[in-house]
């Protein structure tokens, strides 16, 4: 077997017909190869490490020297060939903020490893192959390439103020502010001088009027391992429109030469609904150290949901705004949190829900009354006699 480009040339197998003997020269845990019928190797259990060139030598002995002396030589390439051992499908750079003021770009990953040669990787909707238009490589040297403006959409008129709605009226034969721009991957859109007030925009994700199919951009890498397989990724872009999108069914098929039928790996995009919410411990004492956590939602989401937390009316207990994590962690709560709200907003590309939970703070009967300030400490006249008591027994027992 030659390895390591030609370099080594481990022998496998000697046959000596001379003395009607053979030889192996792989070591016993090694040991695969059988020899059949004098000249032929067999290798029952085919690996990637047998990939590569292999070569026969055939002698005769010297009858002066008694050396061998190779007469003829012949070369195979034993090329083979893995089905791919795992496939998923991702979402790219989630959990993020998605804005709720105009259509943003989404990518799907689809990683498939442990195939020997590369495969083919596809994608489909809702059972249809998409047709896609291949993106070229990122240039060297660059950070990750990220297309713009693929596919032009404008806010839907229950969503933009009236001023605006009727700005293309005034002025006569004005061209109307959500003209097309030109369709493509170049097409640089002007920027957007007007301003959506908040309470115009719905709470939900506001829905994008369509002006043309979705315009999805593909790309397709490979790298090697050093096993000798190769890591596909392929990545799926398009403009993600929420109102079409959701509850779409996206799935990653591979097809290779080693395999009978195509692998393939599902994902449904979902926005949340019914974030499901636990409060460790139910009945919090004052002094207490309390958990409000994210267990689940009332449907299967994907891409993963962004979570943030707020206090209604107020900030949170350590003095900030709001808290990003499923989990969030009130220590030591005094008194003066019973009955405040804490709001917790899951979000992700396809709409955000949110829901919330009130805090009960009972009195803790290990603490008197009045003695804790809002941090949980005791205070006043009782914790200094304490500490005073404390340290003439101390003293007292050194004495």
């Amino acid at each position: 077997q030659v390895t390591d480009g030609g370099t080594i040339k481990q022998k496998i197998f000697t046959f000596d017909a001379m003395f009607s003997t053979n030889f192996s020269q792989m070591e016993n845990y090694r040991k695969r190869e059988d020899l059949v019928y004098q000249s032929t190797v067999r290798l029952p259990e085919v690996r990637i490490s047998d990939n590569g060139p292999y070569e026969c030598h055939v002698g005769i002995y010297d009858r002066a020297t008694r050396e061998k002396v190779v007469l003829a030589s012949g070369n195979v390439f034993l090329n083979v060939m893995a089905p791919p051992t795992s496939i998923s499908v991702l979402a790219a750079d989630t959990p993020a903020p998605f804005s709720r003021y105009q259509a943003q770009n989404f990518t799907l990953v689809c990683v498939v490893s442990g195939g020997k040669p590369a495969p083919l990787v596809y994608f489909k909707r809702d059972g249809e192959p998409i047709e896609a238009t291949p993106l070229p490589e990122p240039p060297v040297g660059t950070g990750s390439w990220e297309p713009r403006n693929l596919l032009h959409r404008d806010l839907d008129d229950t969503k933009v103020p009236k001023s605006l709605a009727a700005e293309g009226e005034v002025g006569g034969g004005q061209a109307p502010a959500t003209a097309d721009p030109p369709r493509g991957l170049a097409a640089e859109r002007g920027p957007v001088t007007e301003t959506i007030p908040e309470t115009v925009v719905s709470r939900e994700f506001p829905r994008w009027v369509h002006v043309a199919e979705p315009i999805y951009y593909f790309r397709h890498t490979h790298a090697p391992v050093s096993d000798g397989t190769v890591e596909a990724r392929a990545t799926l872009t398009w403009t993600l429109n929420p109102q079409i999108d959701n509850e779409a069914l996206f799935s990653c098929e591979v097809k290779h030469p080693a395999l009978s039928m195509p692998m393939q790996s599902e994902v449904t995009l979902v926005a949340p609904k019914g974030p499901k919410i636990t409060m460790t411990p139910t009945r919090a004492r004052v002094g207490d150290t309390v958990r409000i956590l994210v267990q689940g939602f009332q449907n299967e989401v994907f891409p993963e949901p962004l979570f943030t937390w707020t206090r209604v009316g107020s900030r949170l207990l350590d003095g900030s705004a709001e808290h990003d994590g499923k989990e969030l962690v009130l220590e030591r709560v005094p008194a003066e949190l019973n009955g405040s709200m804490y709001r917790c907003t899951a979000q992700n590309p396809l709409g955000s829900t949110d829901t919330h939970t009130r805090l009960i703070v009972f009195e803790n009967p290990n603490i008197p009354r009045g003695t804790e300030d809002s941090n949980g400490s005791l205070t006043g006249h009782r914790g200094f006699r304490l500490v005073l008591a404390l340290t003439l027994t101390v003293i007292l027992e050194l004495t």
